[in-house]
């Protein structure tokens, strides 16, 4: 077995158990535990989990942890996929736009069409590389400036002070988890704060998150879940342990719900190629 199927199984046990040992895992990989050991030291390095004495556990097992971009960048592409799909439905020609850090919102800004003339100010380094590398010239790009996090959105006093002055029609926020009585949270202080600023400056706030954050509490609140006007996230929220109560319980306390299907996720899907009903958007609490 390669080191890649070794390192993915052992993500698989670590999400279904929550924590793993290297006796087990060296029993079930049918492998020494110095490899297994190598294996856990190199997940940990790249931020897919946290090494512990005799083992690891889950890197969000913890509310401040912040694991990097390209650790998550790796996490449910496919979920991300469908739900950057979805979130491309919301838009329409001249918006201006406000996208957060984070992957998912990483993965629609790769997508975004370049012929709506859209406006979009964003405080994510990742985001602002997808809109460059198009290199066609139809988004204008607005960067936000701030203090990098690991992440690699921009934070701090100087971004919420570039927010205080801007005003947009929708904003795509990504998040670190969602949960109905802590609402939508981060593990970083400084970024809860630029994305309540950003939830501030927009009309609308559309989070895309997949449903494995769901439940997920991150160190800093950003905002209740009755601030955000449109939720998408994928459709494995009617299939979970707690559903589908819990498909309920978000339709009740958001504006809207998405629900993105996984076995759908066409790559070039645009606004103009998609049948969709207008978005309602709604306010929000402040």
């Amino acid at each position: 077995m390669l080191a890649t199927q070794r390192q993915h199984r052992i993500l698989q046990e670590l999400d279904a158990e929550g924590t793993v040992r290297v006796a087990a895992l060296a029993d079930v990989l049918r492998v020494s535990e110095m490899t297994v050991r190598r294996d856990i030291d190199a997940l940990d390095a790249e931020g897919l989990l946290l090494r512990v004495h005799g083992g690891a556990t889950r890197a969000s097992s913890f509310s401040a942890i912040e694991p990097g971009f390209g650790a998550k960048s790796a996490r449910e592409t496919e979920a991300k996929q469908a739900i950057a799909a979805e979130a491309l439905t919301l838009l329409r020609p001249g918006m201006t736009l406000l996208v957060s850090g984070g992957t998912t919102t990483h993965e629609l800004a790769r997508l975004l069409p370049q012929d709506l003339g859209l406006t979009v100010a964003t405080n994510s380094l990742m985001v602002a590389s997808a809109l460059a590398a198009a290199a066609d010239g139809g988004i204008r790009t607005v960067v936000l400036g701030g203090q990098r996090t690991p992440s690699e959105a921009l934070v701090g006093p100087v971004t919420v002070h570039a927010l205080d002055n801007l005003h947009a029609d929708l904003c795509f926020m990504g998040v670190h988890g969602f949960d109905p009585k802590a609402g939508i949270t981060s593990p970083n202080l400084l970024e809860s704060e630029v994305n309540a600023a950003m939830i501030g400056a927009s009309d609308t706030l559309a989070v895309l998150a997949d449903a494995t954050k769901f439940g997920t509490v991150g160190l800093a609140g950003i905002a209740p879940l009755s601030a955000v006007g449109i939720l998408i996230t994928d459709d494995r929220i009617r299939t979970g342990p707690a559903n589908p109560a819990t498909e309920d319980l978000l339709r009740q306390s958001v504006g809207e719900l998405r629900l993105a299907p996984l076995d759908q996720t066409p790559a070039n899907q645009t606004p103009t190629n998609r049948a969709s009903k207008p978005p309602a958007f709604k306010g929000h609490d402040a």
